[in-house]
């Protein structure tokens, strides 16, 4: 008795779909084990960030998990926390097991805040790999020696992390790099001078370390750099003459919070691409370049805190977002009519400038953007509520140690305003409820009156007024 050729041709198709559904429903076990490895080595994950990595399922689409069309084999894992979502983080290790995604190209492990451990130095097993950002989290130890060893590498960022120890000299082998970024850790020692190999940068970052000696004279090899940043360490001496190599391409220029010395070298007035130069908190001396007005693209100048004298030069800038010159041996007058006429700035920080004018005088073009406005330690006459009436975004305004007189009650306290100081004036009238909203208030040493309403700050806020009580001051009189 013949089988029937049609049920063997259905059984085959139901076979063959099955085949089909399954391979379609799976990746590759080995990559599927090391993503599962992985996953394990998290003790905590509150968002849910890896709740559709399941065995059994393409892990292909899963979140964070990319793969190359043609073979599915996994190409890249990008998972990153937001950093204004509170329970958007992971905490845990970087598993042993992600070596075994041997096509891997590129890890993005970012702003996640909790994994922690040594680096990874499995890392070295994949052979493809191009990119690491392990940025914002909390690896500690050394940075090995061997990371010289990825010579294939194009970018390594380790931003933000807790290692220690010296930069390790072998960094110099990695040619390829175009992006180093290494800041927000606890660096120490000096810059190893074997980075000067590394001319295919185009972003340098060190900037928020612990790192000494003077800035490496060694930038004259590099021709695409576009960021350095070396913020908020401890280099010494001047700026080394070969930055100036750099004018053509450079757009972000940051050298603040250090222990530089000597005068602000003339050729920074080459630098016409620049957008950003922070030279803040350091010991600079002398006078502002004169070339400083051909910087015409400059949206953030920082020269805060240095020993810098007049005069200021007058610059062309065709629209300013953030300028600090608080804290030198500056006698400005006035606020720069360059600043003024800027309809794009945000943060003004003029605080001991030497600025003696009306404040009814002042007619910024616009007021709109303003987040911050410091105009403390200097002898400003006249009230700030015309101008800070029009603000719809004010965070702070700081106007202590000036000469102002006006009506507290008339000043409008806008919902984004966290920080007020006018401290050392002569306002009157009382303190409006609307204050209790605040995160910081001094209005110490003027001219008001009243009950204080309740609010959670000290009594050094109202110390030295006219006739304030209230808590935290004396009780008042019934």
């Amino acid at each position: 008795m013949q089988l029937s050729s049609k049920p063997l041709l259905i059984l085959f198709t139901i076979l063959n779909l099955h085949c089909l559904i399954v391979s379609a429903s799976t990746c590759h076990p080995e990559d599927e084990s090391g993503l599962l490895g992985f996953k394990s080595g998290i003790t905590s994950d509150p968002s849910n960030m890896l709740a559709s990595w399941k065995a059994g399922t393409d892990c292909c689409t899963w979140a964070g998990v990319n793969c190359l069309s043609d073979n599915k084999r996994v190409t890249s894992l990008s998972l990153s926390g937001q950093p204004d979502v509170p329970n958007s983080f992971l905490s845990g290790i970087i598993s042993l097991s992600l070596s075994k995604l041997r096509f891997l190209d590129g890890i993005y492990l970012q702003n996640l805040r909790n994994i922690s451990g040594s680096f990874p130095t499995f890392v070295f097993q994949l052979p493809n790999l191009q990119f690491i950002y392990i940025e914002n989290n909390r690896l500690s130890g050394r940075i090995p020696e061997t990371v010289g060893n990825m010579t294939r590498l194009s970018a390594l960022s380790l931003a933000g992390n807790r290692f220690t120890g010296p930069i390790p000299n072998s960094i110099s082998a990695l040619t390829q790099l175009t992006q180093l970024k290494l800041g927000g850790n606890l660096l120490r020692g000096s810059v190893p001078d074997g980075i000067r190999r590394l001319q295919s940068l185009t972003f340098l970052s060190l900037e928020d370390n612990q790192l000494t000696g003077t800035i490496p004279d060694f930038f004259s090899s590099f021709t695409n750099l576009r960021i350095l940043r070396f913020s908020r360490n401890k280099f010494s001496g001047r700026i080394p003459p070969s930055i100036s190599s750099l004018a053509p391409k450079l757009s972000y220029l940051e050298l603040g919070h250090n222990y530089l010395t000597g005068q602000i070298p003339d050729f920074l007035g080459n630098f016409k691409a620049l957008d950003t130069l922070d030279l803040s908190s350091n010991r600079f001396s002398g006078t502002v370049p004169k070339s400083f007005g051909n910087l015409t693209k400059i949206f953030n100048l920082d020269l805060s805190n240095n020993f810098l004298v007049d005069p200021f030069p007058e610059m062309n800038v065709k629209g300013i977002e953030s300028l600090d010159l608080s804290n030198n041996r500056f006698h400005l007058s006035e606020i720069p009519r360059w600043a003024t006429s800027s309809p794009i700035i945000f943060s003004l920080k003029l605080a001991r400038c030497g600025i003696k004018m009306k404040l009814q005088d002042w007619k910024p073009v616009e007021t709109y953007f303003y987040d911050y406005i410091d105009l403390s330690g200097n002898e400003i006459t006249g009230s700030p509520v015309g101008l800070l009436n029009k603000t719809e975004y004010l965070v702070g305004f700081w106007a202590s140690e000036n000469k102002l007189r006006f009506d507290l009650g008339e000043l409008k306290i806008v919902k984004t305003l966290k920080y007020l100081n006018l401290a050392k004036n002569s306002v009157f009238g009382k303190v409006p409820n609307a204050v209790a909203g605040l995160e910081k208030l001094n209005v110490s040493y003027n001219h008001l009156c009243g009950q204080i309403p309740k609010t959670k700050f000290p009594a050094s806020a109202f110390t030295g007024n006219d006739c304030l009580c209230g808590p935290p001051l004396q009780p008042c009189k019934s």
